[in-house]
């Protein structure tokens, strides 16, 4: 067992503390883990836990204490709730409280790989499996490193206990996922949800970044031979994390990035993956990464722990997380150069976007504003109607400011690096979702493969009507009549009708940035009707 201790460790409030395990070994852990009784082990040697009641994220029990100067930055609103510093400071006492008189894990990482970006991040909790998740997901220091660790921002995750005057502190839940940016300090209570440390340092990464004049992104990232970094954005069922794992390019990450003077680094050093339906055929690599080490959630396995990937009886959101070096084709510093280009992946289950587009700035910033996919209805006889998704940046719920900050970012950075932008449709063509087709994986490959090579750039482009976007005549690799959407329909009136209603989500969405017009109106590179 190791006798290291950590720093500071009189100044965490904590009382009568029992023993302290300080950046435990994987062994370590997983000895802890058995012995607690928190996990069983699955027959690849993983261990497997479950999160409780709370199998996601509590996005309408997270706070963001309201005082100066963080209060004048924050984007108030539904997403960043204002909870008051005298609420805040009686649910601090209730997490210390919880804390103390008990055997703590003591875990100090980083978030962010560059060295110019990278903050340190201290996690204490008395779960054994959640001190394996955070050194999963996180930068893992090196042991002359941990000597002189001094933690920039502490996580105080007290899930065994509640806010029982919830009702009386006037808030959501007895859950409570608080952050006070001025002390650089989060509580989290009633919620085991490992996921909830994760993004939690997400959205603190993307408060300060921005203020530094660095861009957050909720992106994946790889890095070719020659070293051209291509960035993938999208909302979940797009395709980033498959599209962006690449066996001829390095993967610099899956989830989160940051782009600072120096390059594109990630914030993380592992990944959070969903296990739901996993096969190995189809993913390889992540079910190549369950391995000793790994840490899977929600799980439903036998008694001699073989895994069945397909039962959902616990949650659909199953996951596992492992440290990034479990992929083989991996970038060793989880860092490369400024991009060469950057893909937006949309889901368009309305049938009518162009499987792949070349933006202008103007558009890159627009969509990026937007960030749209369509996701699938329930079915009722067969029949569904896609519903169209909006996410500011493709990850709204983690920005603690203005979305127009991180898009003035993007642009600007366009501009300095010469970045090509593309909008690629990974949805349905020949018609919408129940009547036409999803895009096939070879013709996304290949539109992927024609932006990498750079072959695009040489292609003759035309317009797409209403959306204003520039799509090849011809590409190679992929299939000539799916390149204009409209080609693809039978009806071509049915089309142009859905073209429009599209088309006017989008504006109606974009009606959200109307009050930000006088500096920032980029309503004219969106769809035109």
């Amino acid at each position: 067992m190791s006798t290291k201790m950590p720093r500071g460790l009189d100044e965490l409030g904590l009382k009568n503390i029992g023993e302290v395990y300080y950046n435990l070994s994987y062994d370590e852990l997983h000895e802890h883990e058995v012995n607690n009784q928190e996990c069983k082990i699955s027959t690849s040697g993983t261990a497997m836990c479950d999160t409780g009641i709370f199998t996601g994220r509590s996005p309408k029990d997270k706070y963001f204490v309201d005082q100066a100067p963080s209060n004048e930055h924050i984007s108030w609103g539904s997403i960043n709730k204002k909870i008051d510093k005298k609420i805040y400071e009686e649910l601090l006492d209730t997490a210390l409280t919880q804390l103390s008189g008990k055997n703590i894990y003591v875990t100090d990482v980083y978030a962010g790989a560059s060295a110019a970006s990278k903050r340190s991040i201290r996690f204490i909790t008395e779960v054994a499996w959640q001190a394996h998740f955070v050194k999963n997901m996180f930068i893992r220091p090196t042991e002359s490193e941990l000597e002189r660790f001094v933690p920039d921002f502490i996580v105080y995750n007290a899930c065994k206990t509640v806010d029982e005057k919830y009702k009386e502190h006037g808030l959501n839940s007895d859950v409570f996922v608080v952050f006070n940016i001025e002390d650089n300090i989060s509580i989290i209570g009633g919620t085991w949800y490992g996921g909830e440390m994760k993004k939690g340092i997400f959205s603190m990464m993307n408060y300060w970044l921005p203020l530094e004049g660095k861009l957050p992104m909720h992106c994946s990232a790889n890095v070719g031979k020659d070293e051209d970094v291509c960035l993938f954005f999208g909302l979940s069922g797009t395709g980033k994390t498959t599209l962006s794992t690449d066996p001829k390019r390095a993967l610099i990450g899956d989830d989160e990035h940051g782009w600072d003077n120096h390059g594109v680094f990630n914030f993380e050093g592992g990944c959070y993956a969903k296990v739901i339906n996993l096969d190995e055929k189809s993913e390889p690599e992540i079910y190549g990464a369950i391995i000793k080490d790994a840490l899977l959630e929600n799980v439903v396995a036998d008694e001699s722990g073989l895994v069945d990937y397909t039962d959902d009886s616990k949650t659909e959101n199953t996951r596992v997380s492992y440290p990034i070096e479990h992929i083989e084709n991996h970038q060793k510093d989880l860092q490369a150069g400024h991009p060469n280009n950057i893909i937006f992946l949309s889901a368009d289950a309305f049938g009518v976007l162009p499987p792949i587009s070349k933006l202008t700035k103007e558009q890159a910033m627009y969509y990026f504003l937007s960030g749209y996919t369509a996701k699938v209805a329930g079915t009722e006889r067969g029949i569904t109607e896609p519903v169209a998704t909006f996410s500011a940046c493709f990850g709204e719920a983690f920005l603690p400011l203005h979305p127009t900050v991180y898009a003035k970012l993007l642009g600007e950075k366009i501009d300095e690096h010469r970045v090509n932008v593309y909008l690629i449709n990974t949805g349905w063509t020949g018609g919408p979702y129940g009547t036409g087709k999803r895009m096939s994986i070879k013709n996304t490959r290949a539109c992927i493969d024609g932006i990498l090579s750079g072959t695009i750039l040489k292609a003759e482009f035309e317009t797409l009507d209403r959306f204003n976007l520039a799509i090849p005549k011809t590409l190679e690799g992929v299939e000539t009549a799916v390149l204009n959407p409209r080609n693809t329909w039978s009806n071509k009136e049915e089309y142009d009708a859905m073209l429009v209603k599209l088309a006017k989500m989008f504006q109606e969405n974009f009606h959200r940035y109307d009050s930000n017009s006088a500096e920032f109106n980029l309503a004219s590179a969106g769809p035109q009707l």
